[in-house]
């Protein structure tokens, strides 16, 4: 079996490419305060960046909101004003009809899959239609997430729209721990779930089983 592609590496080696002194415009699509935190702490001295605030998967709406605003607090209070913040419009729909027919599947399998490749395909779509020289994603923060799928899908991205994909793996080097040191240090609001409404459901059914 091969080895796996070391993603941390590749970002590495396009970080070390940039041209001294200049920031290419970077359209980050970000789930929340806590896995942008670090992820924007170790990209900003390299981009101009743009967050992409899209996440129809969100449930309930209360929840989608507070993760939104938890957001602009957290690049108010981080000194961070100027990162600007893009949030398109909030339409469940487009999440359901897109996972319709997998509600069974469990959690991190093709229901996944097909959540990553909506959320960095408007992504893709926004930045190849405003000017941006790259896009990623926050999701490879998450230990819970799996990195392949995550940059398999950057890189099918970058040909079909014509914008790069910054490879990443945001969880390595100590990138995971440095957004729970930096949650805790603003206050930030950590959620127990991933977001869609089928994730917030094992946790309660765990519980109930108690």
């Amino acid at each position: 079996m091969a080895n796996r592609i070391n993603y941390q590496l590749e970002m590495e080696k396009v970080l070390a490419s940039l041209p001294a002194g200049a920031k290419p415009k970077l359209l980050l699509h970000a789930c929340c305060a806590p896995c942008s935190s670090a992820v924007l702490e170790r990209l900003r001295e390299h981009f101009s960046i743009t967050i992409l605030y899209y996440n129809p998967n969100i449930y309930p709406p209360q929840e989608y909101h507070r993760r939104e605003q938890e957001l602009e607090r957290f690049l108010q209070d981080a000194g961070m004003s100027g990162i600007s913040l893009i949030e398109l419009p909030y339409d469940p729909q487009e999440f359901y009809t897109a996972v319709k027919g997998l509600e069974a599947e469990p959690e991190r399998g093709e229901r996944c899959t097909v959540c990553y490749r909506l959320r960095m395909e408007q992504a893709a779509r926004y930045a190849a239609a405003h000017g941006f020289d790259w896009f990623t994603t926050t999701l490879s923060i998450s230990p819970v997430k799996d990195p392949v799928r995550i940059n398999q899908i950057g890189q099918e991205l970058a040909q079909k729209y014509g914008v790069a994909h910054l490879p990443s793996e945001f969880r390595k080097k100590n990138g995971y721990k440095r957004s729970l040191e930096l949650s805790a240090e603003y206050g930030l609001y950590r959620q127990d779930y991933c977001g869609c409404v089928f994730s917030v459901r094992k946790p309660a059914e765990e519980k109930n089983a108690d």
